[in-house]
């Protein structure tokens, strides 16, 4: 029997709240209603359901909801993390106690790459309040530039053919075939790829180097930071090479790891 229109509604409902809960540490009845769109109504009714089934909690003291640890069940069925995301989980934790700054792991998903890893929970400084499995573009984002940039020719070409035929604004450049190889070959020669300035938010930037093992890219990692917070001269002289580092001791566990 085909389920009723009213209850395919009322999961989808539930799912986007969810999902938009998880993007902050503690949100507001407010905040949610204004960023999924539903009636004030809606939303209360949905969070004492999710409350009481232990997927969020009405914490008063910091002032609103946040999500609650049973929503660490709901991927339990999901085994797709590939094997430099675990090599990765420690190295990029270390590095956000050390130098407080968010780091991310992300692997290519068709034309894009999806974050696989953040560790914006475990940093006081992060621009973002939750990353996770957000899709970001090749050519704009610096995760997805230090994809592409050090990939293996006949890859990047492929790739590139397949972005030129993207709808998606910040891969436009695509369609530049020379401008694009050229802002590639830019970024191999400096080691690490940065946002495109003219990508938002403005306020914070990327810097992201590739974790390389047998010639290909397994993934890349980047580091997150406010510009107002750090000059782009020390980026490059400080940061720079601390992230191509982390990239490379990574690449390093995954090879153990496969042993």
């Amino acid at each position: 029997m085909p389920l009723r229109s009213d209850t395919v509604e009322a999961a989808s409902r539930t799912l986007l709240l969810l999902e938009e809960l998880n993007r902050h540490r503690v949100t507001s009845i407010d905040r949610l209603h204004k960023a999924t769109g539903l009636p004030k109504s809606t939303v209360v009714r949905l969070m004492k359901s999710l409350c009481a089934m232990g997927y969020a909690a009405n914490d008063r003291r910091q002032g609103g909801y946040a999500v609650a640890s049973r929503v660490k069940s709901l991927s339990n069925g999901f085994h797709g993390d590939p094997l430099v995301v675990e090599a990765a989980r420690p190295w990029a934790l270390a590095f956000t106690r050390q130098y407080h700054w968010p780091i991310a792991i992300a692997v290519l998903d068709r034309n894009c790459v999806v974050v696989r890893f953040s560790t914006i929970p475990d940093s006081p400084v992060s621009p973002f309040h939750g990353t996770l499995n957000t899709q970001l573009s090749l050519l704009g984002r610096a995760l997805g530039r230090a994809y592409l940039a050090f990939c293996p020719v006949s890859e990047r070409s492929m790739l590139l053919d397949m972005l030129a035929r993207s709808q998606e604004s910040e891969d436009r450049l695509a369609a530049e075939r020379r401008r694009a190889l050229a802002l590639l070959a830019a970024i191999r020669k400096q080691g690490f790829a940065e946002r495109d300035p003219l990508v938002e938010p403005r306020s914070s930037n990327t810097i992201a180097a590739p974790i390389v093992a047998d010639g290909r890219v397994l993934a890349t990692v980047g580091m997150t930071y406010f510009t107002s917070a750090i000059d782009r001269a020390d980026i490059v002289q400080r940061y720079a090479p601390l992230v191509k580092a982390l990239a490379d001791n990574i690449a390093a566990s995954v090879a153990s790891l496969r042993k």
